[in-house]
């Protein structure tokens, strides 16, 4: 029985864990970040992988600084440490402590994309291909040597929330490829080329804002990047205007870049340079979610004109 320890915090992880359980490779121990208050109520929740691991009756570790575990790790007597979206650097005590180290599974194809953001970076980047890099540890953010990836192409119409949940099932089935070979020793493992990094850094408040004037596919990019979280803004009137689903209709515009030109059947046109907008769903700032056909039976048809900035 292969002493496994399993680090991981969002609902991504949750699908390698549960795959672990599945195979027969349940962790001895899962450890994740601390809960947190959620809600307008502030409750305390748990993380994904402490329900997912409660759920499968494995004992779960939260401590505030992972440094502090150290020996606690070192006491287990681990064969490998596997991490997915942990959230916390891991000092290299830990990381070198089990027989055969510590791997990551990371939503990229490294060297490209290191760092907290792969999956939201992939589009915002205008990427055509990303998928899931299995690679050792080391005290650098993602510079580990990789021993496996698997490839998926970014269609026209994935969002963040697709290309997640793609990546969910990527990550799980990459791990399996290799994980036995890891345990035996068998993996080998290439390291990355620096000088080919990219980062993905976590989405900034500034990276929120949609400029209407860019690109056609990069305003595209943006917009579907973001969605379903945190999603991108334009400003309406001075007041926030979140896109939460949109396209582009194929068919130059003659109107400003940012201007609503009306409503139809497929939503509402905003103009871009040399395409057309189709918002489909959005949120006035202070208001709940709606359809583009309800917003256009509400304040939305008095805008016709106006110009999002």
């Amino acid at each position: 029985m292969n002493r496994i320890l399993f680090m991981g915090t969002p609902v991504f992880a949750c699908a390698i864990l549960e795959r672990l359980c599945q195979e027969g490779y349940t962790p001895v121990a899962v450890v994740s970040q601390p809960d947190k208050k959620t809600g307008r109520k502030q409750l305390l929740t748990p993380t994904p992988v402490k329900s997912c691991a409660m759920e499968h009756g494995i004992e779960v570790f939260q401590p505030e600084n992972i440094k502090e575990s150290a020996e606690w790790i070192k006491s287990l007597d681990l064969d490998l440490i596997i991490t997915c979206a942990y959230g916390q650097f891991i000092p290299e005590a830990i990381l070198n402590a089990p027989k055969h180290g510590s791997i990551n599974v990371h939503a990229s194809l490294l060297p490209k994309l290191r760092g907290g953001a792969p999956i939201h970076k992939a589009i915002l980047y205008g990427e055509k291909e990303t998928g899931v890099s299995i690679m050792r540890m080391v005290k650098k953010m993602d510079a580990g040597a990789v021993c496996h990836m698997r490839k998926i192409p970014i269609e026209e119409n994935d969002t963040m929330g697709t290309l997640h949940d793609k990546l969910m099932r990527c990550g799980s089935d990459a791990l399996m490829d290799v994980l036995e070979d890891v345990l035996q020793d068998k993996a080998v493992f290439i390291e990355q080329e620096e000088a080919q990094a990219t980062f993905a850094y976590n989405i900034s408040k500034e990276e929120e804002k949609i400029d209407l004037t860019e690109e056609a596919q990069k305003v595209y990019d943006h917009i579907r990047g973001l969605i379903p979280s945190p999603v991108g803004y334009v400003m309406c009137k001075e007041k926030k205007m979140k896109i939460h689903e949109a396209s582009l209709a194929h068919r130059k515009s003659q109107g400003e870049p940012g201007e609503i030109l009306g409503f139809d059947e497929n939503g509402m046109l905003v103009a871009l340079k040399e395409d057309t907008l189709y918002v489909r769903a959005l949120q006035m700032e202070g208001k709940q979610k709606v359809s583009a056909k309800d917003f256009a039976n509400g304040a939305g048809r008095n805008l016709i004109g106006t110009i999002l900035k």
